[in-house]
């Protein structure tokens, strides 16, 4: 197969596989296949139900609204809108009946995928007008200020209603990639929260990705990237200022890591300007990159010099080397290296050396087969991964057999995960 054909696949296989509607349940994790682990014995009653609410945020401008209900589209707007999104796990599927299905490695039925409902609650007031000139200087527009804190009221209110109903106070804040759509990233939170055993609060943040088209495509999304994140700061401090919060955890995925870091680093600047330490942002516990679709020199870079390596108490960057979009993404950035198929060779020895001196930053080379058509949503995609995030996530453990995580060390804080993990 020439390039072109080639680059033609892997760009049509990114989009089945990141901008079209989920149509099944997520492949249950390896961990509790024919295993004692069961993350639904202890839901409590009022969560036993084929329905997920997920809290959201996101500078998509509204396409349609009918009655309270709102769906976005690929554009962009200069305010975002936080709201309460529900999706359904099955159609008129029983409690009993999703549990058993979410524990079997065959299903007998299938378990459909939709989102029923989508509602704001609340909306900032757009960029625009946050500033006002007083006597010759641009200053915070006092009325838009209160206007954000009203907002930020309101998020607290449902975020505090949600984990009432959980002993778990932290939430689980997913940013997802290139060509993906509002319905697609919040299906996606959806399962994976449902599969960390409904604790604590599943949250999206999504931008205005998903214009459609092939190379444009991806330029156009990758300038919205750039566009969200002075909405995406907005909503992480909100996060952070939750008074019943107590961890915040982010999963990015592909661009949705550049957006992240990007995020995270302008945090970090504005907190290292006001004299506050550079260790943890406030209440980031993990943060994990799946996928990323970074260049590595520009990580080393943003992350590596500015020292994000500890924003987080542990940070998680999981590889592929047969990620297809990533390698895609190498050719038209004319990257020498991709963060997303990064090999423990590509390290300069002075990194060699660094690395396991920073034992809260893991890269995990999933070297696996199931991972969807484009090898690049394998994260929740392969049993195998899958389980190791609800390892991180749930169960709070670092690599190594000795923590019940038995991945395989290779070397510099590199670590293997194949099929069957973590049996």
């Amino acid at each position: 197969m020439n390039f072109w054909k080639r680059a033609f696949c892997v760009l049509l296989c990114v989009g089945l596989s990141s901008g079209c509607a989920h149509l099944a349940l997520m492949p249950t994790p390896n961990l509790y296949v024919g295993s004692e682990e069961d993350p639904f014995a202890d839901v409590p009653s009022s969560l036993q139900t084929n329905r997920v609410q997920v809290i959201y945020g996101t500078d998509r401008r509204p396409i349609e609204k009918e009655a309270e209900s709102v769906k976005y589209g690929s554009q962009r707007s200069m305010s975002l809108a936080v709201g309460v999104s529900t999706a359904e796990l099955g159609e008129d599927v029983s409690w009993e009946k999703l549990a058993e299905a979410s524990r079997a490695r065959l299903r007998k039925t299938r378990v459909g995928l939709a989102v029923v409902e989508t509602k704001e609650i609340g909306r900032y007031p757009p960029t625009v007008e946050r500033s006002t000139v007083i006597n010759g200087v641009m200053v915070d527009d006092p009325e838009a200020i209160a206007a954000e804190a009203r907002v930020e009221k309101t998020l607290h209110e449902a975020i505090g209603q949600r984990l009432a109903a959980t002993h778990r106070k932290e939430a689980y804040v997913f940013i997802h990639g290139y060509n993906t759509t509002f319905e697609f990233a919040l299906l996606t939170i959806a399962q994976l929260w449902h599969f960390l055993g409904r604790e604590g609060v599943p949250v999206l943040y999504s931008w205005p990705a998903g214009r459609g088209g092939l190379l444009r495509g991806y330029t156009a999304d990758r300038e919205s990237g750039e566009f969200t994140i002075f909405h995406l700061k907005q909503f992480l401090r909100a996060l952070a200022r939750c008074p019943d919060l107590e961890r915040v955890h982010i999963i990015a995925h592909s661009r949705g890591t550049d957006v992240t870091i990007s995020a995270l680093r302008e945090l970090n600047i504005e907190l290292e300007a006001v004299g506050q330490s550079t260790g943890s942002l406030p209440k980031l516990g993990n943060l994990i990159l799946a996928a990323p679709d970074l260049d590595f020199e520009v990580t080393m870079q943003r992350v590596g010099a500015e020292r994000l390596f500890d924003v987080a108490d542990r940070f998680t960057i999981y590889l592929s080397p047969e990620d297809k979009a990533i390698w895609l993404s190498t050719w038209l950035f004319d990257s020498v290296r991709r963060l997303g198929r990064l090999l423990p060779s590509d390290l300069n020895p002075r990194q060699k050396e660094l690395a396991p001196q920073l034992p809260q930053l893991q890269l995990i080379q999933s070297l696996v087969r199931n991972a969807g058509l484009s090898g690049h949503v394998y994260f929740y995609k392969n049993p195998a991964v899958s389980s190791d995030l609800i390892l991180i996530l749930r169960y709070d453990r670092d690599p190594g057999e000795e923590s019940g995580r038995p991945l395989i060390e290779r070397a510099y804080n590199f670590w293997e995960i194949h099929d069957g993990y973590p049996n």
